[in-house]
């Protein structure tokens, strides 16, 4: 028996044709969800929309091309999701990635470009699927974020300040939305495996080492208890909690995913 007690239930998952955007869609079929995700990269989506389906042939499953900054492409997935697979029960914020810059090196632009992108990634889809949550059972939204959150790096200065300002954001809308019955929740990650990890395996210096002596050296040097970097599908795992029904009584909080990098109680 799956735990998660998403049978029957509709996830939206924005982000889902990589990472642990993917991973999630994957658990979330095994649950027995339907599930609608999107992405940017039409042939990235389409790839994994054919490896799913072979996975998982009777799956109530859509994929569409979207870009969540953009309030009418959301609209359209939104109204296409609905269509096809009814009202969203939980929805799974997944898009974004981190840009690297000082408070030197970033530009006004840049900080507009990852402002934006960390903000609005995030308030276009819930807008978007509102409507859908309200009146749902156990209606959920999750939020991937980053530990950067807590813990600043000055080479990812204006990730981290978005970061932390989105894991704001989540504590407001947890508290505005529990009128409306809606729990509202986060992760923060650490190093996940990733295709930006993967590009820099692949322009490693240290042509020597094989990926998993290259994490693991990676993970010494970053301090990571656990010693290793994590999988998608271990991110993917809490979001489930936090979108499931086992997780009821939990909003405005945050589940940290990072091997025991966090220095914050």
């Amino acid at each position: 028996m799956n735990p998660y007690q998403l049978h029957d239930s509709t996830v939206i998952v924005t982000g889902g044709s990589s990472g642990i955007g993917y991973a999630c869609v994957e658990l979330l079929l095994e649950a027995g969800a339907r599930v609608a995700f999107c992405g940017r990269n039409q042939a990235r989506l389409h790839s994994a929309e054919a490896q799913l389906r072979e996975r998982f042939p009777q799956a109530q499953l859509l994929a569409q091309v979207c870009d969540v900054l953009d309030a009418d492409s959301l609209s359209a997935f939104a109204a296409a999701s609905q269509a096809a697979l009814g009202p969203a029960q939980a929805l799974v914020n997944n898009a974004g990635q981190g840009r690297v810059s000082t408070f030197a090196d970033t530009t006004d632009d840049a900080w507009n470009d990852e402002l934006q992108l960390k903000f609005f990634s995030v308030i276009r889809p819930v807008r978007a699927f509102m409507s859908q949550l309200k009146g749902q059972p156990n209606a959920s939204i999750v939020c991937v974020n980053s530990l950067l959150a807590n813990q600043p790096e000055p080479h990812m200065v204006a990730t981290s300040a978005a970061r932390a300002g989105l894991k704001n954001l989540v504590r407001s809308m947890a508290f505005e939305f529990a009128a409306d019955a809606i729990r509202v929740n986060g992760i923060l990650i650490g190093l996940v495996e990733s295709g930006q990890w993967r590009r820099r395996f692949e322009a490693r210096e240290e042509r020597a080492l094989d990926w998993s002596q290259w994490t693991a050296q990676l993970a010494q040097r970053k301090h990571i208890p656990l010693g290793r970097l994590g999988l998608p599908k271990e991110a993917a795992q809490a979001i489930l909690f936090l979108a499931s029904p086992l997780s009821a009584y939990t909003t405005g909080s945050h589940i940290d995913v990072s091997g025991g990098l966090s220095r914050h109680a």
